[in-house]
């Protein structure tokens, strides 16, 4: 049977992860005959989240309830998330919240915590005991823009990118955004809202960093041209701690010699190994979008859509989720995903989608993205229809493991939100995700070892 797009994107991010072959992740589809995963979802008679017999959830926040700490009404559009260990067992889940300046439900404004009072977009922290009870509900950051991805640092703390570059005066903003700010889960006010301006003003989607040198690669979403780039950050303190990328940095974007645009290579497994970087003139965009300056006359390397970022190996990885000929890429594509090797400065196209589709599998948009205990990843579906999380093994195998049921639809023609933000707590034993709207936050426990 033909790969279909959704297959390929099945084996893509399991081999990414584990860094397994090609050949190995397509060796068969056990999913297809009911052989890999918890076994079929089971309807759920709340009507809010199908899962395999044997799990369970809990809902742990939902939009528009009281926060714990008082500060208001928890914000709506649930993002991207990451649970980071505790004191004494507990579980920080640091959750982004996409929201611009107009929406149901901001994020509340907190002394020491706002950056732009205008804007309603930020994170939040739930902090949950040993026991998977609710002991608080915080604001972390406020006054933030599109807060869409972010990631972890290696010492703890959680960067959240906003997804714009609108200045001030745009929408009503009183400061410029498209900055990357540090979240602290343990105590916010540790890091303030503190724009990281060094490491440029764009639409940011994802970031990863180099946990040997520090380096923070970071993907810019942009679907128009000119498309974005991909950035590395150089930062002055390296591995430096909480507050360290204050200090500064520089910021390059990637050169790919003799390749302006990554669309146009269509060959998996195609290498490059004189891989550039070049000085950003202006990371702060005063004046001129990044993608838009003068790197000289040898240009840049541009791509539409780039979007996921994550560190596996000794190499990160970096996905555009698709490239279109007639919105001015260079050739149409479904997706790649790509692998930088920074100690060889070699850049690889580990995929590129195919151009079928099977509404039996997954892949239609797919999201976060996160590890799974017992191997494999779990992968959040925003498409049309109905939205799941799905598991992938090492060897791209695909089953469901769970569905949204809250019905965002009207009578006729039912929508259902999409998943964000899968993580799981540092011992491994239970499933954080999001649905988007209505903004939900489930904890799932079960036999994920099995």
């Amino acid at each position: 049977m033909t790969a279909s797009r959704r297959q390929v994107l099945a084996g893509a991010v399991g081999g990414i992860a584990f860094s397994g072959s090609i050949s190995e992740l397509f060796a068969g589809s056990a999913a297809a005959h009911g052989r890999a995963g918890y076994g079929p979802l089971v309807p759920d008679p709340r009507g809010l989240l199908d899962l395999p017999r044997g799990f369970h959830y809990t809902v742990l926040s939902r939009e528009g309830e009281p926060l714990r700490s008082g500060e208001g009404p928890v914000p709506t559009n649930f993002d991207g998330m990451a649970a980071f260990a505790g004191r004494q067992g507990r579980v920080h889940l640091v959750r982004n919240h996409e929201n611009r300046t107009t929406g149901r439900i901001g994020v509340p404004t907190v002394a020491g915590l706002t950056y732009d009072p205008a804007a309603l977009g930020g994170c939040t922290t739930i902090t949950v005991d040993r026991r998977g009870e609710v002991v608080g509900e915080r604001v972390a950051i406020a006054g933030t823009a599109v807060n869409c991805a972010g990631g972890p640092t290696p010492w703890g703390t959680w960067l959240t990118c906003e997804e714009t570059e609108d200045r001030a005066g745009t929408s009503g903003y009183t400061k410029d955004h498209g900055f990357i700010f540090e979240v602290d889960p343990e105590d916010p006010h540790r890091t303030g809202a503190v724009p990281l301006t060094a490491m440029g003003r764009f639409a940011h989607e994802a970031i990863a960093v180099d946990p040997r040198s520090g380096v923070v690669y970071e993907t810019e979403d942009a679907f128009e041209r000119p498309f974005g780039l991909f950035y590395r950050f150089r930062p002055d303190r390296p591995l430096g701690g909480r507050g360290s990328l204050r200090a500064g940095g520089s910021l390059q974007a990637m050169r790919v010699p003799d390749v302006p645009d990554l669309a146009a290579i269509r060959r998996t497994g195609a290498s490059f190994d004189r891989i550039e970087w070049v000085d950003v003139p202006d990371p702060r965009a005063k004046e001129t979008p990044i993608r838009l300056q003068d790197f000289g006359r040898r240009g840049i390397t541009h791509a539409q859509k780039l979007e996921g970022c994550y560190w596996g190996g000794r190499s990160v990885y970096f996905v555009s989720s698709y490239a279109r000929a007639g919105e001015g890429s260079a050739a149409t594509h479904f997706g790649q995903v790509w692998r930088y090797e920074p100690d060889r400065r070699r850049l690889t196209l580990v995929v590129v989608f195919g151009p079928d589709t099977d509404v039996q599998l997954p892949g239609e948009e797919p999201d976060n993205i996160c590890l799974a205990p017992g191997g494999g990843l779990m992968v959040c579906e925003d498409g049309a229809g109905a939205q799941h999380v799905f598991g992938l093994t090492r060897r791209g195998e695909v089953y469901a493991v769970a569905r949204g049921r809250q019905d965002i639809g009207t009578p006729g023609a039912p929508e259902w939100g999409e998943f964000a933000g899968v993580t799981f707590s540092p011992d491994g034993s239970t499933m954080y995700v999001n649905c988007y709207t209505p903004g939900t936050t489930f904890a799932v426990t079960g036999p994920w070892h099995r």
